[in-house]
């Protein structure tokens, strides 16, 4: 096993070293103060199969350089660690990987690193099952996927919807994080070829009637918020990854492949700025 692991003080990354190497002493440590460097060392030398980084750095955040370590190797697994409790809440101690709290302890260093190899003989294997369909099956939200295609999931079902306008709708307003959109701005940002339909806010108002009937089927309705020409989403009723991403939630970090809602070009831009660490 390939482990590197960053932190800018100097001796909680001798430490981290340490323990590194006796919970694991047949892998190899390499250990970084500088956040370049250590992506340096992925693109010219070899990617790790872990990284375990300190989250409040001077000039990047831990969030942000362990999106550049997902767009140089979409495999590594990304392990926070902070002296901070507030960023390690109960809710991340529910899943096997996630946060570890300075100084760090073996027992601790153990636990994350047994479940690395864990999900590496998962990925290898093709077996086992999948974390995030387990995350989607046992979900009382509606579960969104951004990363890669986007879907929409109700209770592990893929939610259906009657035309793939009223889906690409619902992807533009997850997008949004919550924002209020207006007429003008929807029918811009999606159809270019806006000039061809005869009445576009007609159209437009076919597909949030659409959308609203998909969500009542699965009495979710309320995810939809209706003013006065203008729509949005309730965020707290959905589970999507790209918000827990934003959210600093591991799991969703080391979803994060480099790609985002592939199937719609508007999606391009947001996809940009997660590709570019501008979170």
């Amino acid at each position: 096993m390939l482990i590197y692991t960053i932190d800018d003080e100097p001796k909680m990354l001798r430490r981290m070293e340490r323990v590194l190497k006796e919970v694991e002493p047949d892998a190899e440590v390499l250990a970084f103060s500088d956040s370049d460097e250590l992506i340096d060392t992925i693109n010219k030398w070899k990617a790790p199969d872990v990284v375990f980084t300190d989250i409040e750095m001077p000039g990047e955040s831990g969030l942000s350089l362990a999106v550049r370590i997902k767009k140089a190797s979409p495999d590594t697994f990304i392990i926070f660690a902070t002296s901070y409790p507030e960023y390690a809440p109960d809710a991340f101690r529910m899943h096997a990987s996630g946060y570890i709290l300075k100084p760090v302890e073996e027992e601790r260093v153990r636990e994350e690193l047994d479940h690395v190899k864990t999900m590496i003989r998962k990925e290898r294997d093709f077996a086992g099952p999948d974390p995030d369909t387990e995350h989607v099956t046992n979900s009382d939200k509606l579960v969104v996927r951004c990363f890669g295609n986007f879907e929409v999931f109700w209770q592990g079902e893929p939610l259906k919807f009657k035309r793939s306008r009223t889906k690409e709708l619902f992807a533009y307003l997850v997008d949004r994080e919550g924002a209020m959109c207006s007429a003008n701005e929807i029918i811009a940002a999606l159809w270019e070829d806006a000039d061809t339909i005869s009445d576009p806010k007609h159209y437009l108002r076919t597909l949030t009637q659409d959308l609203r009937e998909s969500l009542a089927a699965v009495s979710m309705d309320d995810v939809l918020i209706k003013g006065r020409g203008e729509w949005a989403l309730k965020r707290d009723l959905l589970d999507c990854d790209y918000y827990r991403m934003l959210a600093g939630f591991t799991e969703a970090v080391n979803a994060y492949r480099g790609e985002y809602m592939i199937q719609y070009s508007w999606a391009e831009l947001t996809a940009a700025r997660l590709y570019n660490e501008t979170l």
